[in-house]
């Protein structure tokens, strides 16, 4: 194997795997609506008002079948999403897949069938990967042509059909497989658990390091609705919103970063640009910060410096270690349906553990982002919004003034300074949250 060839092999799997981070969105996308209507229809919220508990619990109902029916809402979503040009059938292919893949490991693990899908032997993972096969099926056999006397199924027509039989050869696989699975899963999961600030600050500096890759939503969804069992809802943020008590190992260090920290970080930027520059640069890092402080929407702010100032980028992660490894050594739990941002933070205070804490961190976190930021930004000079060398970035942000009598802004400088990033750990458009979300 020539160097060229390992080089393009290595390239393509790179690319299948951000292909795989942007799928996995479309039915992260669900978890905001799914996590407000249960949360809503809970006793401390709706449920204590008098004559509403049975709206409370309708409401209730109708984010629990979210919950519960995650691994087929994936099965559908990362179809429609992996798969190019996708359309209607492809997302029938995922549920016909999901659906067949779920009854085959019903019967060959021997579990008594659930109500719910959620309940199934791989959870989220079977949904993925069934949503996989069906959009790489799709691809190769949306176009098939078959004898004249079969032709009713031939082209799209033929997808859920291959899926189905795909399906029920790997389920097969899959259900022999469980109990090795599940006990890797198991101990893997009750080793993190045992070991949270080491484990949460790991996953913190991780999924921050993985971002400009648009990789860190492979490893939220390991974590987020895979991790631990409680009550039959696995992963940390169904656990959480189930009330398991110990959930939010994976969500809750997120909260001090995403509210305090990186809007502090915005303020260093805008006070480490040059005055002629600061208005501009002010007001789109006033956006950026308010919106990370709100809604937990950080990438707008994150990828204004993560590929010019990539040493900020370094500190940021560690620093997000840190807020994990510190929330868990407090044993501060508390969770997110979006993102870990304000909204959410009070929406969740009900039902999280000591999450006033958080507030107190977040603006010592927000100290040390300010002042690390500002000193590393002037002593290395780096080329965050403001200060870029003459004939790039600063010539936008000169056009955005204008003529000096008009001083609109250009549209342009603002989406340069933003990257157009997706929003993460924190939802937006196809490459989205963090459910982060982060």
């Amino acid at each position: 194997m020539t160097v060229g060839s390992a080089s393009g092999g290595a390239s393509k799997g790179f690319a299948l795997l951000q292909r795989l981070g942007r799928s996995l969105m479309l039915p992260i996308a669900v978890l905001p609506a799914a996590a407000l209507l249960q949360r809503l229809g809970q006793d401390d919220l709706l449920g204590s008002v008098g004559g509403l508990q049975t709206v409370a619990g309708v409401i209730g109902a109708a984010g629990g079948a979210l919950f519960d029916n995650l691994p087929l809402l994936f099965a559908i979503g990362v179809a429609i999403g992996f798969a190019r040009k996708a359309d209607g059938t492809t997302a029938l292919a995922g549920a016909v897949g999901y659906l067949v893949l779920s009854g085959v490991m019903w019967q060959i693990t021997e579990q008594e069938d659930g109500t719910t899908f959620n309940k199934g032997p791989y959870g989220v993972l079977g949904g993925i990967i069934a949503g996989l096969v069906a959009a790489w099926l799709w691809q190769r056999y949306h176009r098939i042509k078959l004898p004249d006397y079969l032709g009713f199924f031939g082209g799209r027509r033929f997808v859920p059909i291959v899926t189905a039989v795909a399906m029920l050869v790997i389920g097969v696989v899959l259900g022999l497989l469980f109990p090795l699975f599940d006990a890797v899963l198991t101990g893997f999961s009750d080793l993190v658990t045992a070991n949270a600030v080491l484990g949460g600050g790991l996953y913190g500096v991780i999924n921050r390091l993985l971002l400009p890759f648009g990789l860190h939503h492979i490893p939220n969804n390991v974590v987020w609705f895979l991790f631990g069992d409680y009550n039959g809802e696995k992963g940390d943020i169904a656990r959480f919103f189930a009330g398991d008590p110990t959930a939010g190992t994976f969500q809750t260090g997120f909260f001090p970063i995403f509210m305090f920290a990186l809007p502090a970080a915005a303020l260093a930027i805008w006070r480490s640009a040059p005055p002629a520059q600061r208005t501009v640069v002010g007001g789109v890092m006033l956006s950026v910060g308010l919106t990370s402080f709100l809604t937990g929407i950080t990438e707008p702010l994150e990828f204004s410096f993560i590929f010019v100032a990539w040493p900020l980028l370094l500190i940021h992660a560690v620093l997000t270690g840190t807020s994990h490894a510190l929330v868990n050594f407090l044993d501060i739990h508390s969770g997110f349906g979006f993102s870990a941002g304000a909204i959410d933070y009070v929406l969740n205070f009900g039902i999280s553990q000591k999450s006033l804490w958080l507030i107190p961190i977040g603006l010592v976190y927000a100290v040390i982002y300010y002042f690390v930021f500002r000193f590393v930004i002037t002593k290395w000079n780096l080329r965050t919004p403001g200060r870029e060398d003459d004939g790039e970035g600063s010539a936008l942000l000169d056009e955005g003034q204008g003529s000096g009598e008009t001083g609109e802004t250009s549209s342009a400088t603002k989406a340069t300074m933003t990257q157009d990033a997706p929003p993460e750990t924190g939802g937006g458009d196809e490459n989205g949250k963090d459910a982060g979300k982060a």
